[in-house]
């Protein structure tokens, strides 16, 4: 059978979805790695072991399905930096997007007259995540390994060296490094002077589009970035829809012509391609603040779909607005709309009537809450958004899904699951290597739920309660961080 194969490199695993010529899924592989963190602010991957995932899911799929695809695509996560020699081979592990250790930094490049002006530039919320900030945090703080490193590369340049020996990297990829111009597509001269780099020690920028065939005649398309993906395989690639995903972190996504800028809330603009801008912003909070609430508040401590099942239906009698119960959902900091990696999670309102179902229904309403904030910050720069195109690990759970309908007021499609970036990847690869003169897009019924307008009036009046609490709360916040961090020392 002839098929296309799209490949998203995530943070967690790498995955394969097989489409037919109908562009419909029809076979998917998945491999996993660990995480590290061997102190506090610290997110690292060991590279060859997803390089090792990336290889295997290739294999696997063709023995599935008996032969080779007619080309691959590919996706893979933002915002990851390794430190590489001339081979290719890496120094150190690779710091992923959410790598905190370069927030110092982050807050000082954004208080300097410069700050806002290379947002503009580049598109790129000046943040932790970005890998300007981490290449400045690994010159002041290992610069033996900053001034031995040949390059500073993605996970997806990595890989793509691997296959063809070359360093190249996508427009969509290298747009949210913070050291691209999104103007010249080349790569920033003030940027790259505060990072102390050359744009030698950088690959080279192509197009998404750009392609190569390994010696086996397997074509590879370098592809874009998963958020960027995201949108695409969740057909929001056009005015009045918007992407949301839902998997450990979030994002909210809308298509554009051209990049759009908040200075106040940093939405990014990265590119999709030639003609599209792909422009949102990102939550730190989604799933992993269920497994936090999972683990920490209710004691599980190997996590089953059981677990999660049982949340989800003690959620569904619970009470909405949870009984007056607000949260906000900052347990690992958060990025859009305050970009504040000190920020912390809070319950407001608890009370002796408050028990573990308020709690948890709380959470779920909060991760809502700092989605649809999201949303209105976007929704002046689009035509009138009717529809949230929704994607990601939890969008079975329907509970949710019901929240996120009445607390947004807009009628949630349900697309394909988590699988939509290797779809994105996928449906690239079927536009490159001329299948179709344009994107495809998904086939078959979706599922769509709309909010209740009841329901919805209740959550804004609950919504501008929770808007308040952060700016009340951003000073004791810091306070409280900067008591965390002097802790640590001693």
């Amino acid at each position: 059978m002839k098929y296309i194969l799209g490949i998203d490199i995530g943070t967690g695993s790498t995955k394969a979805v097989a489409l037919n010529l109908n562009y419909e899924p029809i076979d998917s592989v998945q491999h996993h790695y660990p995480l590290f963190s061997t102190m506090p602010g610290y997110s690292e991957q060991n590279p060859e072991l997803i390089w090792e995932a990336f290889n295997q899911c290739i294999s696997e799929m063709q023995m599935r399905m008996g032969g080779s695809p007619e080309a691959i695509g590919l996706s893979s996560a933002m915002h990851s930096l390794i430190s590489v020699d001339e081979k290719g081979n890496a120094l150190a592990p690779m710091m992923t997007w959410a790598d905190a250790r370069s927030s110092d930094i982050a807050k000082r490049i954004l208080e300097s007259e410069s700050g806002m002006d290379l947002y503009q530039q580049t598109g790129t919320p000046i943040h932790a995540m970005s890998p300007l900030c981490k290449l400045i945090w690994w010159q002041e703080n290992e610069a033996a390994l900053f001034n031995r490193s040949y390059k500073f590369i993605s996970i997806k340049e990595y890989i793509w060296y691997r296959l063809f020996k070359e360093f190249k990297v996508d427009h969509s990829i290298a747009s949210c490094t913070g050291l691209f111009s999104w103007k010249t597509l080349t790569w920033d001269a003030n940027a790259l002077f505060l990072a102390g780099i050359t744009e030698e020690q950088l690959s080279e920028p192509v197009s998404t589009s750009y392609q190569r065939k390994n010696e086996e005649g397997l074509v590879f398309v370098i592809g874009a970035s998963d958020g960027c993906l995201a949108n695409l395989g969740s057909d929001v690639n056009g005015e009045g829809l918007a992407a949301l995903t839902i998997g450990t972190s979030g994002a909210v996504r809308i298509s554009s012509p051209k990049p759009i800028f908040n200075t106040a809330a940093m939405t990014f603009s990265y590119i999709l391609d030639e003609n599209t801008f792909i422009c949102g912003g990102p939550v730190n909070n989604g799933g992993i603040a269920l497994q936090w609430l999972l683990k920490n508040v209710l004691g599980k401590t190997e996590l089953s779909t059981a677990d999660y099942t049982t949340l989800f239906e003690n959620i569904k009698t619970t009470l909405l607005g949870s009984n007056g119960l607000i949260f906000l959902p900052y347990l690992s900091g958060e990025r859009a709309p305050i970009w504040d990696s000190g920020s912390c999670g809070t319950f407001f309102g608890l009370r002796l009537q408050h028990n573990q179902d308020h709690l948890s229904r709380a959470v779920l309403e909060g991760i809502c809450y700092a989605l649809n904030e999201v949303l209105l910050i976007l929704q002046p720069n689009t035509e009138a958004i009717g529809q949230l195109h929704v994607s990601g690990g939890f969008v079975h759970a329907k509970v949710w899904m019901e929240i996120l309908a009445d607390i947004t007021g807009k009628e949630i499609v349900l697309l394909q699951t988590e699988d939509a970036s290797a779809i994105g990847a996928a449906y690239m690869a079927v536009k490159v290597i001329g299948l179709a003169t344009d994107y495809p897009l998904s086939s078959g019924e979706k599922e769509r739920i709309k909010p209740n307008p009841a329901h919805h009036k209740i959550y804004q009046e609950l919504f501008s309660i929770y808007r308040q609490l952060y700016p009340a709360l951003k000073f004791s916040m810091q306070q409280l961080e900067g008591f965390n961090q002097e802790s640590l020392k001693q």
